[in-house]
């Protein structure tokens, strides 16, 4: 109860200089946690009154010249600050053409001030914030490349930026690996121009409650609904699978547990090919899990 309310009286004076011998060290702990939130919430609301004001000059103005994205997504705690950075860094080593870099998020704690910031809308979660990056509402103006927070850049990825202009753009699911006529989507990399793809924003919007029930996740949701405006596929060769498609041992360490297993054994041969853009790390394990000496000399 003292906790509580001690908690709660730092909240209603949280500019206030505290002395922290009053507290234990689970209630100071406490205190931090809510001065962490508590910033997030004031910089993200700071954030909202900016975008807000800036959605009408974006709108059709034919004085802001179009741009190339870079854009991530990076929500909750499943993904830390770090890996915004690491990809911010992969970028700049890996791409040549002007592009500005941009996350959505519910935090923006810790990420790299060259960085800009976008706040996310409240009431999602997961992969179902995803929808929102192609709202044509977003303060930004022409093309997009989004990409996951769990990749690795292995080349150059000027041609996914330039490859196929004003079409949209994704990369064919995994899947193919077992299935190699699979055509459906994965979400780990998109290109399109903002606005392009609204509707895939808004019909969500109309019904998520729905549509999170019956659907797995927001690339099957994507797959649904452009099933009239179709996405142009990256070659194949471009973004690959590092688990499935580049890593000659598949095997896990025994024991481990969906979300958290990692390899049995560290590789040092294996690389993707010359033509690959990007290696991307679906479900588990992450990069930072893994000791395999092509992804520890790229992912930094």
């Amino acid at each position: 109860m003292q906790n509580t309310e001690q908690t709660q009286q730092y909240t209603r004076h949280s500019l206030a200089k505290i002395d922290k011998s009053q507290y234990t060290k689970e209630q100071w702990k406490a205190i931090k946690e809510q001065r962490r939130i508590e910033k997030s919430l004031s910089k993200l609301a700071k954030l909202n009154q900016k975008q807000e004001s800036s959605e009408e000059s974006y709108s059709d103005n034919p004085l802001i010249k179009d741009k190339n994205y870079i854009l991530c997504l990076k929500h909750g705690t499943k993904y830390s600050a770090e890996y915004v950075n690491r990809l911010y860094n992969m970028v700049e080593r890996n791409c040549t053409l002007d592009y500005e870099f941009v996350c959505l998020t519910d935090d923006p704690n810790g990420i790299n001030q060259n960085v800009k910031i976008l706040p996310l809308p409240g009431g999602m979660s997961g992969w179902w914030c995803k929808p929102y990056m192609f709202s044509k509402d977003l303060p930004l103006k022409g093309t997009v490349l989004y990409m996951d927070l769990d990749v690795v850049i292995a080349n150059n990825i000027d041609k996914l930026i330039t490859w196929q202009p004003n079409q949209w753009c994704t990369i064919r699911d995994f899947t193919r690996v077992m299935r190699p006529k699979w055509q459906r989507y994965n979400s780990s990399i998109v290109r399109f121009k903002v606005g392009q793809l609204d509707h895939v924003w808004t019909n969500y919007l109309k019904d998520k409650n729905e549509i999170e029930k019956r659907l797995h996740g927001d690339q099957d949701w994507l797959w649904e609904a452009t099933r009239k405006t179709q996405a142009m596929l990256y070659p194949d060769s471009w973004a690959q699978s590092w688990k499935w498609e580049v890593r000659k041992d598949k095997i896990f360490k025994p024991g481990g547990f969906r979300g958290k297993r990692t390899f049995k054994n560290v590789d040092h041969t294996s690389k993707p090919r010359v033509e690959c853009c990007v290696c991307v790390f679906h479900g588990d394990p992450n990069p930072e899990m893994i000791e395999d000496k092509w992804v520890v000399d790229n992912w930094k």
